[in-house]
């Protein structure tokens, strides 16, 4: 393999051997994940406003899947390298990048879609906006897991829920990549947070995340837990974070003119029970900024009062415990989208 040396920052003499080519996962085609296969590419410079990361850990979301599975409009052109998470080292920035040096260690949710560079891969330039330092307590597979879901929860929480202090939250999913943390993101907005789960086992990991109450969904009717906990006044919010089949429970679980969030609403919904409670319904779309460059520097922020709550003990990510390197990256998205996973599922890109 070919070396070359990539010119740095002007205030550091320190240099960093960068290769012309890397490995990484590259999506041939759309459909089963056979689709995504080891290769070589290029290691692309950053360009103005960027900084080149080298990746040690990428996480897989269910939008890499759901790309993979059935292509445009946000897929990459092919050959493309898919993933949205990353956590890894700056080695080289681009002009006009303030704020970072070679060495630190980032993490951020950068790419991934159409023509922005993905994270299944050895390098990626990533805008600088985008990314913030990782937590000082967490290793680069636990930062990988957080970039995507994270910012997810806190658009739908903090920015446009708004959770006050002492407001009661009602989270679906609160074993899943996006429930898991908005757990920890409403308990740390000062809420009461319970969370609907499928098994005892999910229900221990809600407690121990921070959930005040647990509720077998299998187990229990929205009515009976909404009359148990709320004495049927229901929710202040509710956020639907498995992907949208939750969205009507939340409407019956909700009080009146309360808020509903939900991150996935690609589907005919009756909205009747929403008109009736007279509902504010919010949907999360979080990849907007990075496919359209509007408000980008919303989710270095949002990045950065993430790694804050993480380093003050507030929270921390669940990861599924498969193991995957980058030569199955198929497998990775496999795992995930057969069901199999609690928590997010990592990739380790280098050591």
């Amino acid at each position: 393999m070919r070396f070359y040396t990539m010119p740095l920052i002007p205030e550091t003499d320190r240099m960093t051997t960068i290769p012309r080519e890397m490995s990484a996962a590259v999506l041939h085609g759309f459909g089963d994940p056979d689709n995504l296969k080891p290769g070589r590419v290029p290691v692309q410079p950053p360009r103005r406003g960027e900084v080149l990361v080298k990746i040690h850990a990428a996480s897989v979301n269910p939008v890499d899947w759901k790309i993979r599975r059935n292509g445009p409009p946000m897929a990459p052109a092919l050959p493309g390298i898919q993933g949205c998470d990353m956590a890894g080292e700056v080695v080289a920035l681009g002009e006009g990048v303030t704020g970072f040096a070679v060495g630190d260690r980032v993490f951020g949710s950068p790419g991934g879609v159409k023509t922005v560079d993905g994270t299944y891969a050895e390098y990626m330039r990533a805008d600088a906006r985008l990314i913030a330092r990782m937590p000082a307590g967490l290793g680069f597979r636990e930062a990988a897991a957080l970039p995507l879901v994270s910012i997810t929860a806190w658009e739908g929480l903090i920015d446009r829920a708004r959770v006050q202090p002492g407001e009661r939250v009602l989270i679906h999913g609160g074993a899943g990549g996006v429930g898991h943390v908005a757990i920890q993101i409403a308990k740390a907005a000062g809420a009461h947070v319970t969370t609907t789960i499928s098994s005892p086992e999910k229900a221990a990991i809600a407690r121990d995340l921070g959930a005040d109450e647990t509720v077998n969904y299998r187990e229990e009717s929205v009515e009976a837990y909404v009359g148990r906990l709320t004495g049927g006044r229901g929710f202040d919010v509710v956020m639907d974070a498995t992907g949208g089949k939750d969205l009507v429970t939340s409407f019956a679980g909700a009080r009146l003119n309360g808020r509903v969030v939900t991150i996935v609403s690609q589907f005919p919904a009756d909205l009747t029970l929403m008109h009736l409670k007279g509902l504010d319904l919010h949907v999360v779309f979080m990849i907007i900024p990075v496919l359209h460059d509007v408000g980008r520097e919303h989710h270095g922020e949002i990045m950065r009062r993430i790694a804050a709550l993480v380093d003050s003990g507030r929270m921390r990510p669940l990861l599924d415990p498969a193991r995957f390197d980058l030569a199955h990256a198929a497998d990775a998205q496999a795992h995930l989208e057969e069901g199999r996973a609690t928590g997010k599922v990592v990739i380790d890109v280098a050591g």
